[in-house]
């Protein structure tokens, strides 16, 4: 035997339940805790939160494959979504942008939605609309046929590759899929965050496209961490924990898949990163919070599109000085239009000057919302 799925009980995971269990207690404490204070906050300050951490779930998902998104053009494709009119950009909408933050959402907003074959076909579609990934055309809203080979997971250069994983042959997968999906949809006795870990490494294993499971596999463990806080609203954000440890992830996902049914390592993994995600919501949330006050307190300025794009990188902790140079540069427009809209917001109360002459830059007044 060389990989899990080639196990004789495949796919009856097992784990050690003590320790497993200490960790699920020390998780539901966090999670509660969370959650009694968001319920605290008003509908339209929990909307805002949703926004910026799907926002971040969407770029964070992505960077995990490599692929770095637009911050401005996925906040806008989360608003339009949404609903949010205030947060939509004018810029030019980017399909593969709009087909990951359609996923993520349909995750979190339809949690209660059984997960299906065509639901996942419609998933893969929307992360690939052009039928290609970078330069190489792939088979789109269908599981994978091995046409050109065993769906491998190779890193190195072309000649000395290493093989990392080898999934299962292609003749079996519509066999295993509705094993797995049987297991998603089915009411048992397993905590939704053990099946968000179990789901997360099962689908992995199965590698069922030709591209996309990682994205795919994060967005399924969405629906479980939904349905474990039975809501809509995601306050957290796993998938920031799994770049920042991105290396360990790998490494625990390739050591499980070619170990045994006992999965302990991996689900300890899972839920000790998944408490430190919303632990670490604290900080997040105390942004979150302060973006969604800041345009909510100023829902009825009449912002033009360039301002709004540089007060969201500002209230994102902009590197460095606002300088009128920099606005220009960045909004793409002259230094004279510049000047006005940095005008216009120090005339309102938004921004304030600081330093003089050379060393004159602009501030948000009274940043801490």
């Amino acid at each position: 035997m060389k990989y899990i799925y080639q196990s004789k009980d495949w796919p009856n995971f097992r784990w050690n339940t003590k320790e497993i269990l200490k960790l699920l207690s020390q998780l539901k404490h966090a999670q509660g805790f969370l959650l009694g204070q968001m319920k605290n906050l008003g509908f339209e300050i929990q909307n805002q939160a949703l926004l910026q951490m799907l926002t971040e779930n969407v770029i964070k998902s992505s960077e995990i494959e490599g692929e770095i998104f637009d911050k401005e053009q996925v906040r806008s494709s989360v608003a339009r979504r949404l609903l949010i009119k205030s947060a939509i950009s004018e810029s030019t909408s980017n399909r593969h942008i709009d087909g990951a933050v359609e996923i993520l959402a349909d995750a979190t907003q339809n949690y209660k939605v059984p997960l299906t074959h065509q639901r996942l076909f419609g998933w893969h579609a929307a992360l690939f609309p052009t039928g290609y990934s970078g330069m190489y055309k792939i088979e789109v809203g269908k599981y994978r046929t091995d046409t050109h080979g065993p769906m491998q997971v190779i890193s190195g250069y072309i000649g000395a590759e290493e093989i990392h994983y080898e999934a299962p042959k292609a003749t079996v997968l519509l066999s295993e899929m509705n094993k797995f999906l049987n297991y998603v949809n089915e009411q048992n006795d397993d905590d939704n965050f053990i099946k968000a870990a179990i789901s997360h490494l099962w689908f992995l294993a199965l590698h069922p496209f030709e591209d996309g499971n990682g994205r795919i596999a994060r967005a399924i463990t969405e629906i479980f961490l939904s349905r474990s806080d039975d809501c809509s609203f995601r306050f957290y954000s796993m998938c920031s924990q799994i770049m920042k440890n991105r290396r360990e992830y790998y490494d625990i996902l390739e050591a499980t898949q070619k170990g045994t049914l006992d999965i302990t390592a991996w689900i300890s993994w899972f839920l000790t990163n998944l408490r430190q995600a919303i632990e670490n919501s604290d900080i997040i949330l105390k942004k979150v919070i302060n973006v969604a006050l800041f345009w909510t307190q100023h829902r009825s300025m009449n912002f033009n599109e360039r301002q709004r794009k540089m007060l969201q990188m500002i209230l994102d902790d902009f590197q460095g000085n606002l300088t009128t140079t920099k606005w220009a540069k960045i909004c793409k427009c002259s230094q004279d239009t510049a000047t006005r809209d940095i005008h216009e917001l120090l005339e309102n109360g938004i921004l304030e000057k600081e330093g003089q002459a050379k060393n004159t830059h602009y501030i948000l007044r009274n940043k801490g919302y």
